[in-house]
C-alpha cells in the first residue's frame, strides 16, 4: 500500500508532537497514548517545555497502522478519533474552544465557563437555576433511595426524574438541550442531601455544592477552590464517560439519557472514583505521619497508587497545579498538602511521577471535612457541562456513526450444532 505520508527527512532526527500526530493520522493528544503502551518514547530535550519523538520510530508506526487498518484489523493505536471543536490537550496544557482551560478557570466561575464551551460566548456573572417543580421532583426520587446509595447513584436518580418530568426532553434543538442543560446542573446540586441546615439554593453552583459536601462553614478562598476546581474538569476530551455520552447522542437519546450514560461510565474505579481512594490514601497517611508503610502496604496488595500520573500528561496535570496552588492559601490544607508532597516523593523514587488532579481533590476533600466520596460528586458535577457541549456536538454528526464493526475471533463458522 502506498504511504499516505512522505518520510521524514533522516536529518530531521527529532519530530513534535504536532508533527507526530499529523504523520500518524491522529489528535496530538492521542500521540501519549502510544507513549503509555510502550509504543513510542518520548524525550524532552534540555530547557524544551514539550516532548519530541524519534523520527524513524514514527514513521515504522504509521506505515503498521496502515498495513494493519488496510488488512481489517485495528490499528496499532486502537484510539477512535472523534473530530471535536470543544478540548485540545497540546504537551501538558489543555484549551477550551482555543482557550487555556487553567486561565478560564482561574479568571472565571464554572457556569460561565460552561456557558463558553456550549457556545463559544463568554456570558459574565451567569448562574443556573431550576424551576422548583423539577427540583422537588428529583428530590423526591433520591429521598426514597437507601442511606448507603453513593453520590453518582443520586446523581444518576435525580437526572432520570428530571428528565420524567420534562415533557420537551425530546425536542434535540440546540436552544432546547441549552436549555436542559441550565435546568439539570442546578437540579442535581439540590438534588443532593443538604449537609447544612443553611444550605442556600441560590447564587452561585459552587456556594450551593458547598453545603451538600461538608457541614464545615465555608471560607471564601475553600469557595474559590470548590468552583475553581468545577470549572477545571468541565472537559478533558474523549474520556471514557465522554466517549458513552456521544455513543448515546449518536443514537439520539435525549440529554438527560446521555448524562445518564455518562454517569455510568463515571462510576468505575479507574475514572471518577479515583479521586476517592486518593482520598483514602491520604488520610491513612496523615494517620501514620509518613507515607512510606502506607506505600509499602500498597503495593504489597498489589494496589496502584492512587492520585499519580495521567496517560495525556508527561509532566504534571496542569489542574492538579492550580489546585494545588490555591490550596497552598488554605492554613487547614497544609498537613494534607505534605501528606500529598510525600506520597509523589516516596512513589516516585525510581521513577519520575506527578500528582494528577484526583490526588489534588483529596487534598481539598480531606482538609475541608468531606466524605472520601466528594471528589466523585464533585467531579460528575462539574463534567455533566461537558457531556452536554459533547451532546450537542454529536446531534450535528451523521446519526449512529458511533458504531464500530467487531473484529471477530471466534471459531470460524459454520460449526455443529451444540447437543
Amino acid at each position: 500500500m502506498r504511504d499516505q505520508h512522505p518520510a521524514p527527512d533522516s536529518s530531521a532526527r527529532r519530530l513534535s508532537t504536532k508533527e507526530t500526530a499529523e504523520l500518524l493520522g491522529v489528535k496530538p493528544e492521542t500521540v501519549y497514548a502510544y507513549v503509555s503502551r510502550g509504543q513510542l518514547s518520548s524525550r524532552r530535550e534540555p530547557g524544551g517545555r514539550a516532548s519530541t519523538f524519534d523520527a524513524a520510530e514514527v514513521t515504522a508506526l504509521a506505515r503498521r497502522n496502515r498495513r494493519e487498518t488496510a488488512a481489517g484489523s485495528a490499528p496499532a493505536g486502537g484510539d477512535l478519533s472523534v473530530r471535536t471543536r470543544i478540548t485540545l490537550i497540546d504537551g501538558d496544557r489543555y484549551f477550551y474552544r482555543g482557550v487555556d482551560a487553567t486561565e478560564l478557570a482561574a479568571h472565571h466561575s464554572y457556569e460561565e465557563v460552561a456557558e463558553w464551551l456550549w457556545t463559544g460566548r463568554m456570558e459574565r456573572g451567569t448562574t443556573f437555576t431550576a424551576p422548583q417543580a423539577t427540583v422537588a421532583v428529583a428530590r423526591r426520587a433520591v429521598d426514597a433511595l437507601p442511606e448507603h446509595t453513593t453520590p453518582t447513584d443520586r446523581l444518576r436518580v435525580a437526572t432520570i426524574a428530571a428528565a420524567a418530568e420534562d415533557p420537551l426532553r425530546f425536542d434535540l434543538s440546540e436552544a432546547a438541550v441549552l436549555g436542559t442543560a441550565r435546568v439539570l446542573i442546578p437540579t442535581l446540586v439540590a438534588a443532593l442531601p443538604s449537609q447544612h441546615r443553611r444550605g442556600p439554593d441560590d447564587g452561585p453552583l459552587a456556594h450551593r455544592l458547598w453545603h451538600r459536601l461538608t457541614g464545615v462553614e465555608p471560607t471564601e478562598a475553600a469557595l474559590r477552590v470548590l468552583d475553581t476546581a468545577l470549572a477545571l474538569l468541565v472537559d478533558h476530551d474523549l474520556a471514557a464517560s465522554t466517549l458513552a455520552v456521544r455513543v448515546a447522542a449518536s443514537a439520539r437519546a435525549h440529554a438527560y439519557a446521555a448524562v445518564s450514560a455518562g454517569l455510568g461510565a463515571l462510576e468505575g474505579p479507574l475514572h471518577g472514583a479515583s479521586s476517592g481512594l486518593a482520598h483514602r490514601l491520604l488520610l491513612d497517611v496523615l494517620d501514620q505521619g509518613t507515607a512510606v508503610p502506607v506505600i509499602a502496604d500498597e503495593l504489597r496488595a498489589g494496589r496502584r497508587i492512587p492520585g499519580l500520573g495521567h496517560r495525556l500528561y508527561q509532566g504534571e496535570d496542569p489542574r492538579a497545579r492550580v489546585l494545588f496552588d490555591l490550596l497552598e492559601g488554605i492554613p487547614r490544607a497544609e498537613p494534607a498538602l505534605l501528606a500529598a508532597r510525600d506520597i509523589v516523593a516516596t512513589t516516585a523514587r525510581h521513577t519520575p511521577l506527578h500528582a494528577n488532579v484526583d490526588l489534588a481533590l483529596a487534598v481539598f476533600t480531606a482538609s475541608c471535612g468531606m466524605p472520601a466520596t466528594a471528589g466523585e460528586t464533585i467531579f460528575a458535577v462539574a463534567r455533566t457541562a461537558g457531556w452536554i457541549a459533547h451532546t450537542l456536538e454529536e446531534y450535528g454528526e451523521r446519526p449512529l456513526r458511533m458504531r464500530p464493526s467487531g473484529h471477530y475471533v471466534g471459531p470460524r463458522p459454520p460449526q455443529p450444532l451444540p447437543e
